[in-house]
């Protein structure tokens, strides 16, 4: 395949990234309905929740507790498919937890902007 991981379309998937995480950490709930796609095809499976579609994952994000989201990530890898399709991939972990945490995103150049058109969250106990 042609056209992987362009420099120029590897920093603006970063920045999308960038954004949504400090958004994530800080609970900026608007920044974060704005970074996904407003569709019914949009998925978000969570650490606890399946969310389909854009209005289940806004649901979910004002109802979410605003306590306890700092978190240091690892071993992110942005990947970009040609200039309009990208993957986002990192591990995190928050303070105090036994478990790392796995985060998986697909983005979407859209008329918009970067969007997450798909997205996974889970956690798994730390490797010995």
């Amino acid at each position: 395949m042609k056209n992987i991981n362009v420099p120029e379309v590897v920093a603006e998937v970063q920045a999308a990234f960038d954004r949504y995480e400090q958004a994530l950490v800080t609970n900026d709930v608007q920044v974060l309905d704005e970074l996904f796609w407003r569709s019914p095809h949009t998925i978000r499976y969570g650490a606890t929740e399946n969310l389909y579609g854009y209005d289940e994952i806004q649901a979910f994000r004002a109802a979410r507790p605003s306590q306890g989201l700092a978190r240091t990530l690892r071993r992110t890898v942005i990947t970009t498919y040609g200039h309009d399709a990208a993957t986002a991939n990192t591990e995190f972990w928050r303070e105090g937890s036994d478990r790392v945490g796995r985060q998986s995103q697909t983005w979407l150049r859209t008329d918009d902007g970067w969007r997450v058109v798909s997205a996974h969250v889970s956690l798994m106990a730390v490797p010995a």
